[in-house]
């Protein structure tokens, strides 16, 4: 059983066996391509959701009432990134094993694929519906093939075609591109193709993955690689709520949030209540 951690997102502070969400963090961020610092994301998120109120009014729900533990970070091997992913896929697992829903803080947009590995191992048949500004499909990235810029390239290797569902895509080279019109499905610059897409997923397992870069750096400026050109905070709370209250739902992260490139706060208020509108949402 996982232990209680001290400091924890809002009200999540239920015990482990009466919660039916569980919260992690996994603070890595040793592949990141361009602006380091998404290491710090999950505690920030954690730290700063004091500044918020446990109550959406969006959804007219509270925390307070949800059945969600915060577990905190796990402490991670940094350094060696296949140790790394292994004990995220094992937090995952545990979690999984116990019948409870894994939410993963990220960390760089890696962290998913060690997620991923615990959930399709349960789930053989699960899908990912992913929500990015980039497309995250090279076969390597400067001949790392563990890296944030392969990280969907990698999950597809586990499920194979027709199971990667991509919207908000707006950046990637041609071979990328190329590649994914054959294997996956992929929606650029906006949500406006979700209601199909969620229709056609409704009942069959669906991890769900959200890099927060798929906002306009206008509104998230806190990243490590902004895109111009992003989707709204209203646009994204509306399809992260959707997707949430709709879908089989059977692991889900959010990721890459840099905190000290926006000294304002602002990207990581946003980032929590994000996360606030999903776990309601879920639970």
């Amino acid at each position: 059983m996982l232990a209680k951690n001290t400091e924890t997102f809002l009200e999540c502070d239920k015990a482990y066996d009466k919660a039916s969400v569980i919260l992690f963090g996994a603070p890595f961020d040793s592949t990141t391509s361009y602006r380091p610092g998404a290491r710090f994301g999950s505690a920030a998120i954690r730290r700063e959701s004091y500044g918020i109120e446990s109550y959406s009014p969006y959804q007219d729900r509270d925390l307070i009432d949800s059945q969600v533990m915060d577990s905190g970070d796990i402490e991670l091997s940094l350094g060696d990134t296949g140790q790394c992913l292994r004990q995220i896929e094992h937090r995952t697992g545990t979690i999984l094993t116990d019948g409870k829903l894994p939410f993963m803080l990220g960390g760089e947009h890696l962290v998913t694929l060690g997620a991923f590995q615990a959930v399709q191992k349960r789930y053989p048949e699960v899908h990912i519906l992913h929500f990015d500004a980039h497309a995250d499909l090279r076969e390597d990235y400067l001949g790392v093939k563990l890296s944030h810029a392969c990280v969907l390239r990698r999950c597809h290797e586990l499920i194979g075609d027709g199971r990667i569902h991509q919207f908000g895509i707006r950046s990637g080279d041609r071979e990328e591109f190329a590649w994914g019109r054959e294997h996956v499905e992929t929606h650029r610059f906006h949500f406006q193709e979700l209601p199909d897409t969620l229709d056609r997923l409704k009942g069959i397992p669906v991890y769900f993955t959200l890099d927060l870069d798929v906002l306009d750096p206008s509104v998230f400026p806190g990243t490590g690689t902004p895109e111009p050109g992003g989707v709204s905070f209203e646009e994204l709370r509306q399809a992260v709520t959707e997707v949430c209250r709709t879908l089989t739902i059977v692991g889900c992260d959010v990721n890459e949030l840099s905190p000290h490139y926006d000294t304002s706060g602002v990207s990581t208020m946003v980032a929590c209540k994000i996360v606030r509108e999903m776990l309601l949402a879920l639970s």
